[in-house]
């Protein structure tokens, strides 16, 4: 799939063309079970998925992994002495990456929840989320209560897919895409009348497409963390020590710098498990 200049999958000094990782990420998949059969990493290095569609934590640019989260595990392995391999794959099959042990870890923008935890574990939280409503300017919707008797598009295996089932949304007025650039194609297509996902990706999206617009209020609070295989504890703890380092030397404060303009509305400062973030969804 080769995406149309100007969407979110134009490189905005990050998002670059999604074909090639995403063909990658297939062929990878299919060797997935293959791949568990041998460990993935050995003692000095880990194999991490993302998948680079989720601007400013992952994506393309010049042909190779970037982004907020990309930096941080890169800084967070380098303080534990660890060499990282980054794998592109659909966001979808991370999770049974992991679990066929075809990956150690996954640096993707993903949600801590309880479900999640049942399958992998997660390092503490690095970064505070929600999900927001994008609708295009003019139209009726004026927050998430308006949704119902409307198509809602958002991206496949996503915190935003189980949002709406728990809220009782229909199946069929919700249109789930492979990633999230082609439910923005949508809604500026008139495919689909909103398109709910991760806030700070739908302000992004906003700032850089006159014509659309944010509306409510933001619908959870939510955390980002780095998912691990349940088979390897020593990992997490490696990647909690190296999370707790980068915010000690400043690498942390840096990268909000870089990447959110020294935003730091979802840094989280203090002390937090995954337990405790999942509990707090």
């Amino acid at each position: 799939m080769v995406f149309k200049p100007g969407l979110l999958s134009a490189r905005l000094s990050r998002f670059g063309v999604r074909s090639a990782p995403l063909v990658l990420g297939l062929l990878f998949l299919g060797g997935a079970l293959q791949a568990a059969a041998q460990p993935a990493r050995s003692q000095s290095a880990i194999v991490v998925g993302t998948n680079p569609t989720f601007p400013p934590f992952e994506m393309m640019e010049n042909d190779e992994v970037a982004g907020f989260d990309i930096d941080a595990m890169r800084a967070m392995a380098k303080s534990q002495n660890l060499n990282v391999t980054f794998r592109s794959l659909p966001f979808n099959g991370i999770i049974p990456s992991l679990q066929a042990g075809a990956l150690d870890a996954a640096a993707s923008g993903i949600t801590i929840n309880r479900e999640r935890l049942q399958s992998v574990d997660f390092t503490d939280p690095y970064y505070r989320s929600g999900l927001s409503v994008l609708v295009k300017d003019g139209s009726k919707i004026t927050g998430f209560a308006d949704l119902k008797g409307h198509v809602i598009g958002t991206q496949k295996a996503t915190s935003s897919v189980e949002y709406l089932s728990k809220h009782g949304m229909a199946e069929d007025h919700v249109k789930q895409f492979q990633d999230i650039n082609g439910a923005y194609q949508a809604l500026l297509n008139g495919g689909v009348d909103a398109v709910l996902f991760d806030n700070p990706v739908n302000v992004m999206f906003k700032n850089r497409h006159p014509g659309v617009k944010i509306v409510g209020d933001l619908l959870t609070g939510e955390y980002y963390g780095f998912a691990v295989s349940k088979k390897d504890p020593e990992l997490v703890a490696k990647l909690n020590r190296g999370l707790a380092e980068i915010k000690k030397n400043g690498d942390y404060d840096r990268l909000f710098t870089k990447y959110f303009g020294g935003d730091m509305t979802g840094a989280v400062k203090g002390d937090m498990t995954a337990e405790q973030a999942a509990a707090s969804n």
